[in-house]
């Protein structure tokens, strides 16, 4: 078998230093040609693979090397170093066989006694020691930033890990993993501008999902009590180092749960999460160490505006007022907003950025969450939260509005908005609303963007760093 560089065993009594003991025991590995160190009689050179680097040592006085070259097998010794001269360059996969020692630096060493080459590369790797610096570069050939930058690989393996750890959380919380249409006919659970296409065969128009929600709260009223999703969310939208156009979403909907057991949850999830893919509860974003251990600060966003804006938005309960409230602090606003988009504004132009450590804000106004119930001491509130860590929302969580009948009215007024020409609004799905007249459980719905939350986790700046491909502009022509 082929040996993963990163698991070439030493066994006790199989190596010496710089002896060649152990020669009946014989691995064979394969990977990248890294780096090759042509010291005339010998020659070293490093592979790698998925998970290490290994170095490799021919000498041309060994007996019975033997190089496989696409063209040729050659088993004269000085021969064979010629033609690995000749044929061999950086960027081939090759596969080598032969016995393990140290050197005198201590540097666990292949002896090499075959190779082969598997693969040419025609086009020269990114230089080693300054690797892939052009930005644009590395995102439009990922393969040659994966290549070049071990750091950037480690990013997407911790993603990995995160995405495991996620799952196995709500595993043994008694989530269920369910899957929920990507076309759907009617783009709601969000408000967002969907992407929209055509089913030639059901001879009418889709869109690709803008959020799980609505599916997966069907299935609450149909009786699992616990569901959640993993899924890739499309919304037609702008391109920044916060925004892609399409995202991982997790979204889980618990019954007879309300939003302060989601928030409880949440922290202990991210937490735990936390501890799995980084061994620890700490990751530092731009020298400021952020910290994953609970408990974490709950602020309404009431006092959060008021302590960075010096805006309360309760005494300002019509549009009018409120938009004057936040031209005053210095915040562009639109005459088309409403008031829950104006608050929203507020809340991203003042608030945001001085929420570093994880952190919720809760208790939003009813204007912004169409889908959340009410606060039985102010219906001007919803039980609704945010997660905000490293100045970006994470997760958005709320106590779900399972009164068909009210439901029915805020999605007309969300459409009334969207008539006035505002078009981050709900919009309405019938079949939804269908489903929830059967009745729905007391709800508690979560949402976290993983792309973010890997940032969060891994200390990266944009939302590119951490999707493997992400959607970039036409590239000019030159």
């Amino acid at each position: 078998m082929t040996h993963a560089a990163a698991r070439i065993p030493e066994g006790t009594g199989e190596l010496v230093a710089r002896g060649l003991r152990g020669r009946a025991i014989t691995y064979r590995a394969a990977g990248r040609v890294r780096l090759i160190r042509d010291q005339g009689g010998a020659i070293f050179f490093d592979i790698g693979d998925s998970t290490d680097k290994m170095q490799l040592y021919l000498r041309k006085d060994w007996p019975n090397l033997r190089v496989v070259s696409p063209t040729a097998i050659v088993a004269k010794k000085e021969a064979a170093l010629d033609l690995f001269r000749t044929t061999v360059d950086l960027g081939d996969i090759i596969e080598a066989t032969g016995n393990v020692f140290r050197t005198r630096r201590g540097e666990l060493t292949l002896r090499v006694s075959q190779f082969t080459v598997l693969a040419k590369a025609l086009r020269a790797p990114p230089e080693k020691w300054h690797g892939l610096q052009d930005v644009e570069l590395r995102y439009r050939q990922r393969y040659l930033d994966l290549i070049a930058n071990p750091q950037v690989r480690d990013t997407f393996l911790t993603r990995s890990r995160v995405i495991t750890a996620v799952r196995h959380f709500l595993d043994s919380h008694g989530f269920l993993e369910v899957e929920t249409p990507v076309l759907q006919p009617a783009a709601g659970g969000a408000a967002a501008r969907p992407f929209v296409t055509y089913h030639n065969a059901l001879d009418r128009q889709l869109y690709l999902r803008i959020a799980l929600e609505l599916y997966l709260k069907r299935l609450v009223i149909g009786g699992y009590d616990r569901v959640y999703e993993i899924g890739r969310i499309f919304r037609n939208e702008g391109v920044s180092a916060k925004y892609n156009p399409e995202f991982t979403m997790l979204e889980s909907y618990q019954a007879y749960a309300d939003y302060t057991d989601v928030m409880d949850m949440v922290e202990e999830m991210i937490s735990t999460v936390a501890r799995e893919a980084l061994d620890g509860n700490t990751v530092t974003h731009d020298d400021t160490k952020i910290d994953f251990a609970p408990p974490w600060p709950r602020i309404t966003l009431r006092d959060a505006i008021k302590q960075h804006s010096g805006v309360d938005f309760e005494q300002h309960p019509e549009v009018e007022s409120m938009r004057e409230a936040v031209a005053s602090c210095g915040v562009a606003v639109d005459e088309k907003w409403g008031r829950g988009k104006l608050i929203d504004e507020l809340l991203s132009d003042k608030v945001e950025p001085n929420l570093i450590q994880p952190t919720f804000l809760l208790d939003y106004p009813v204007e912004l969450s169409p889908l959340a119930k009410r606060k039985p001491d102010n219906p001007r509130l919803v039980e609704r939260f945010e997660l905000f860590i490293a100045s970006r929302e994470v997760g958005n969580a709320y106590s779900e509005l399972n009164d068909p009948q009210e439901q029915r009215e805020r999605m007309l007024q969300q459409a009334r908005l969207l008539a006035a020409g505002d078009e981050e609004v709900e919009l309405a799905d019938e079949e939804f609303l269908t489903a929830l007249e059967y009745g729905m459980p007391p709800c508690g719905g979560l949402g976290i963007g993983i792309d973010r939350l890997v940032m969060a986790l891994t200390g990266q700046p944009s939302i590119r760093e951490v999707i493997l491909f992400p959607h970039l502009r036409e590239r000019e022509q030159r």
